[in-house]
């Protein structure tokens, strides 16, 4: 038997009689499916969480890149006559130029923005309004291809009647809360209006509702409305002048390697990334994915460990089984091997179970969650708390692995102790009342 290579065929068939065995034979069956269960189980509750958590970031860090700038170009700020702080672009259309001339800058849009104060028949709202061409807001992808809109993108800017300024967009959220809709006229109330000998008056101009957007952010669908650029200018008292150039660039998760050529390029300016203004967020998602592969780390190690429990049930029950194959000539490492493949073939069986329902989890997830939404009656996802609109699972290949490797790495090494035990039984001792 020495002279047999590690892992033969007869360890193999000895370890699946074992497992198969009854309880009334000496096996321990019922601990088997116990500690399969628990395994499939954790591993499943593993892959479910990552593939969750990775698809929230994928939504998250997708949406930023998707509604919003990746780089914003700032003037360096300065005092006005009036002794309030500006920032505004006056040559605005050199500086978007030069940043086109930048390799990877894919496109540059000089904007307005401002906060005013949105109404519709008794319903106010306040909002923010970007001052934007027609031809550059088509250029916001979420935007121009958003997961739900109501109206015509290209209707954006035009007149819409007689006394009435051009055509506006605006999003889902402050639609539904003004209780507006496409081709309803909503007020846009500034304080900082128009400049008189007086004083300054507020101004209250009326737009209509050509466009409803929804890119499936909260803050963004709540509080976003688009002017066209001409208008805001006017209507924020910028005229001949822009707020800031927004910049988008063919590889935003590489930001920090343009930052240097677009402020080279733009001269005296300033500038800020998404991962500026986002960072924050970014950095709290991956201290949550690393705290909770911890603590599913720990539940896994908690099934593994019922592996244990189950082997050394069954080396006390197979006492003399283990006396008799060791007096017919088989090696400690072999007895050791044959106990390691019973624990072993428990943790592959439940990680591959595991790993099936862990991706059917991810695969299935929007009817798992409407059915789970349907039971506790509805308001389980609250987008104004998670920003994102639904509940977002994303498969990725190095999470599975890694709850894999976790999952049959822990398995090997919690088995190595009660099948060390095995080998080490004394074959005297354990025929000694037989």
């Amino acid at each position: 038997m020495s002279a047999l290579l590690p892992f033969s065929r007869f360890e193999f068939l000895i370890a699946w009689r074992y497992l198969r065995a009854r309880r009334t034979d000496g096996g321990v069956s019922a601990m088997t499916w116990i500690s399969f269960i628990g395994i499939a189980l954790a591993v499943m509750a593993l892959i479910a969480t990552l593939s969750v958590r990775s698809g929230f970031r994928h939504e998250f860090v997708g949406t930023i890149l998707g509604a919003n700038p990746h780089v914003a170009i700032y003037d360096i700020a300065q005092i006005n006559e009036a002794g309030r702080v500006e920032r505004t672009l006056e040559d605005y259309q050199a500086v978007v130029e030069a940043v086109r001339g930048v390799a990877g800058a894919e496109h540059a849009a000089a904007v307005v923005r401002g906060q005013v104060l949105a109404s519709y028949f008794g319903r106010n709202s306040a909002v923010e309004v970007i001052g934007i061409t027609p031809e550059d807001l088509a250029e916001v992808p979420l935007v121009a291809q958003p997961e739900y809109r109501q109206g015509l993108l290209s209707d954006f800017g035009i007149s819409t009647g007689e006394g009435m300024g051009p055509g506006i967009a605006i999003g889902s959220g402050v639609a539904r809360e003004l209780g507006a809709n496409v081709g309803d006229r909503i007020r846009l109330i500034s304080p900082d209006g128009a400049r008189t000998p007086f004083g300054t008056s507020p101004r209250v101009s009326t737009y209509e509702v050509v466009y409803v957007f929804q890119v499936g952010r909260w803050d963004i669908d709540r509080t976003r409305v688009y002017l066209p650029f001409g208008e805001a200018q006017t209507y924020f008292n910028r005229d001949g002048v822009a707020d800031e150039v927004q910049v988008t660039v063919a590889e935003p998760e590489q930001i920090s390697q343009y930052v240097l050529p677009l402020l080279q390029a733009g001269g005296d300016i300033q500038i800020w990334t998404w991962e500026d203004s986002s960072g924050a967020f970014l950095r709290a998602l991956q201290m949550e994915d690393n705290i909770m592969f911890i603590i599913l780390s720990i539940l896994v190690l908690i099934a593994t460990m019922n592996i244990i429990s189950g082997l050394i049930m069954l080396v006390k029950n197979k006492s003399r089984d283990i006396g008799i194959l060791r007096t017919i000539g088989l090696t400690e490492g072999s007895i050791l091997r044959v106990f390691f493949i019973c624990g072993s073939a428990i943790g592959v069986a439940g990680t591959l179970a595991g790993v099936a329902l862990g991706c059917a989890f991810a695969i299935w997830i929007d009817p798992i969650f409407s059915f789970v939404n349907f039971v506790a009656g509805g308001g389980v996802w609250d987008p104004s708390v998670r920003m994102i609109s639904a509940l977002p699972a994303r498969l990725e290949l190095d999470d599975v692995l890694s709850a894999v490797l976790l999952s049959l790495g822990l398995s090997f090494v919690v088995t190595i102790f009660p099948a060390r035990r095995a080998s080490r039984m004394n074959p005297v001792e354990a025929l000694r009342y037989e």
